[in-house]
């Protein structure tokens, strides 16, 4: 094969970051569909990815150190061979779920933690070998080309790679299309880099036919791969905040977003304790603020002489498929606004009669911001004289489980802090009633006054709700339970460890398992190399910090927190380029990029403990970017401090993929749910001082 020049060879890696990491995103979301996910399973997904990533890395130095020289032919093979993987591994996740667990459970830990890992494993794999070989393959004819070239272009990919995905795919596309689009140019490039080549172009030309053709079909087979086992799929859209689909089951239709049924058809008594709960308490409803709905509450809402009922559902999607579907109607007074409801109570003057509060329990941080002191407060302050607040939490029948009845007192305890009466019934939900005036909680014989007709209410009320029960559970709220909020989410340690509980398992083992690899691996690397993999851990749990505290202060607004994950990636490239320049000054500037990233993460702790409330946008953006312009600044430093040979440069790559991937486990699985955003903070400075001590008191040249 006539020899392809060096850009051929730059523009495969660029493609390659581009589809990369819209294969990434798109996996991420996939498996937040299929497992009802949570940041626990986003963590595990970006841990195996980044852990198999680095093990592609080592294979690749020696794959190159066993045999022949590096060719330009096996880059574009492999790199073809990348785009069939990339759509044979979100079918299969897609597929083979429900093949592997029972339909509609839930999957514990491990089991979720080893499905992902064997179903990304051969794309991962392949991805972290492709990286290094193709710096092997520029080397081969030109011994001396930097390696912090190809961390600059594989950068750049990223960048586009992010933004394509952020900023056009996940508006227009469903996740197979924006595969197949995200790979063309992959496949162009593999195209320039056999060019030269006369003698293989009718076996190319086969290959890239056979590729398109199984990223097309990958295409038509979306909706087909996407058919309920039970039941049938009657509506399907990817919107930008995830996917919405709609089953019907006989006469019973059922909304589902993102894997979970948020609305159903027929939940009449649902409907009314939602509804007429909260409003029995009042002697005229005027005002009513609705977060979210329920299958039959608008009918509901109906019977009362409302003047104004403001219902917030962030994705204009799903309000739309509500109506369609008659599963909520459109009735009198109604004013729907699609606004995340915490960021609209934050922006309004308004106050309410009631707020009424209908979204699942907190298993997400994105969901918890709406059971945190810091939402009580602002409801409270929205509340007109006497108004009354209303949520509620997973039921129970007879006996209250120990870690249930520990997240129903922590919410209980937060509450009570900002409201006089704060009153528990039990039921298939448990209902939290909030108020700074008293409680009537004879609800038939309220709505009998009024002349409000209801079916489950007056019929089983008295049956299920005695006022034995109400006051049985109320008296086993603990005061010693700690309250919830925004920067230390008590709710979301209970859940982790409720989930654990549930399949009598605990992560423990997992840990320490993984403790002992990381002491071990940690102990093969120069105090260099330790830098790299620190900084990794760094940049990743700094972005997940971010992530979290601008869903809490702003609300999952998709666009800016793709534009946050994209600012992270941008950084690096600036950071890269700097590093490369004045590598020569060595180790003070390692240590001068450790004492950056230390000071802006002081600095993030110290603005997030006095004016979260009032940070702009532009700071979690600038933050975002000097972090990850420090940390890029630092891989062309060590490649110089440690020599650029080919081993080294593998050994800098896995250490950086394997520090991200244990800084992304750390930050989301312990550090936040256990220690709260600014103590996580705090011990991602930790881990850097650490770094910063060894380099320090390192001897040059070692």
């Amino acid at each position: 094969m006539k020899k392809p020049s060096d850009a051929a060879t730059l523009r495969v890696v660029v493609a390659t970051g581009v589809a990369s990491v819209v294969t990434q995103l798109l996996t991420i979301r996939e498996f937040l569909t299929q497992f009802q996910g949570n940041e626990i399973v986003i963590a595990l997904i970006l841990f195996n990815w980044l852990i198999l990533g680095g093990l592609g890395t080592l294979l690749a130095r020696i794959r190159v150190s066993r045999s022949r020289k590096p060719r330009a032919e096996m880059l574009g093979w492999l790199s073809m061979a990348l785009c069939v993987l990339a759509a044979g591994q979100l079918l299969a996740i897609r597929l083979l779920r429900d093949m592997v667990f029972t339909h509609g459970v839930s999957v514990g830990f491990y089991p979720t933690f080893l499905f992902s890992f064997l179903s990304i494993a051969p794309y991962c794999v392949l991805l972290g070998f492709v990286l290094p070989y193709s710096l092997f393959v520029l080397r081969a004819d030109m011994p001396a080309y930097p390696g912090a070239r190809i961390y600059i272009f594989d950068n750049i990919g990223d960048i586009g790679g992010g933004a394509l995905f952020s900023f056009a795919l996940v508006f227009w596309t469903t996740p197979l299309t924006a595969l197949f689009l995200a790979h063309l140019p992959l496949l162009l490039s593999i195209y320039w880099l056999f060019a030269p080549d006369r003698r293989n172009h009718a076996r190319v030309w086969i290959a890239a036919v056979l590729t398109l053709a199984i990223l097309g079909t990958g295409v038509g087979f979306e909706k087909m791969s996407l058919t309920p086992s039970e039941g049938r799929l009657v509506y399907y859209r990817e919107t930008r905040y995830g996917r919405i689909t709609v089953h019907r089951d006989q006469d019973q239709l059922t909304l589902f977003e993102d894997g979970v049924p948020v609305l159903s058809s027929q939940n009449l008594s649902l409907a009314e304790e939602t509804i007429h709960y909260p409003l029995s308490q009042l002697d005229d409803v005027r005002q009513v603020l609705l977060i979210a709905a329920e299958g039959g509450v608008m009918s509901e809402l109906d019977k009362y002489p409302i003047q104004t009922i403001d219902y917030v559902e962030l994705d204009p999607a799903v309000a739309n498929v509500q109506f369609d579907f008659n599963l909520i109607q459109k009735i009198e007074g109604l004013n729907v606004i699609h606004q995340d409801g915490r960021a609209f109570l934050a922006q309004s003057k308004k106050a309410y009669d009631a707020i009424i509060v209908n979204l699942p329990e907190p298993d997400t941080f994105q969901i918890n911001r709406f059971y945190t002191d810091g939402f009580f407060r602002l409801a409270a302050e929205h509340l007109s004289e006497g108004g009354v607040l209303s949520f509620s939490m997973q039921g129970f029948d007879n006996f209250l489980a120990e870690p249930q009845r520990m997240k129903l007192s922590s919410l209980y305890n937060t509450a009570k802090a900002r409201f006089e009466q704060v009153r528990l019934l039990p039921g298939q939900k448990v209902f939290f009633l909030c108020r700074n005036r008293d409680l009537d909680l004879d609800i038939p014989a309220a709505l009998e006054r009024r002349r409000i007709p209801t079916a489950y209410i007056s019929g089983y009320f008295y049956g299920n709700l005695s006022a034995e029960r109400i006051d049985r559970l109320n008296s086993l709220m603990d005061p010693s339970i700690p309250s919830n909020t925004d920067t230390a989410p008590y709710l979301m340690r209970m859940m982790f460890s409720q989930w654990f509980a549930k399949f009598q398992t605990s992560p423990a083992g997992f840990f320490l398992v993984l403790a002992a690899v990381t002491a071990v691996f940690l102990t093969r690397l120069s105090r260099e190399e330790v830098v790299l993999f620190s900084t990794g851990s760094m940049t990743m749990g700094c972005e997940i910090l971010v992530i979290f505290a601008f869903q809490i202060y702003f609300g999952y607004i998709y666009l800016q927190i793709g534009l946050i994950i994209t600012v992270f990636l941008a950084g690096l490239l600036p950071g890269a380029w700097l590093g490369n320049r004045f590598h020569q000054r060595g180790k003070p500037l390692l240590m001068l990029a450790d004492v950056v990233l230390v000071v802006c993460l002081a600095l993030f702790i110290l603005a997030i403990a006095y004016i979260a409330d009032r940070l702009p946008v532009a700071f979690y953006l600038m933050f975002g970017f000097l972090i990850s312009l420090a940390c890029g600044f630092q891989f062309p430093v060590v490649l110089y401090l440690i020599g650029s040979d080919n081993r080294a440069a593998t050994r800098s790559f896995s250490a950086d993929l394997i520090g991200a991937a244990c800084g992304t486990l750390l930050t989301s699985v312990i550090l936040i749910p256990y220690a709260g955003i600014l103590w996580a903070a705090a011990g991602l400075i930790g881990i850097k001082l650490i770094s910063l001590t060894l380099i320090g008191t390192s001897r040059d040249g070692s």
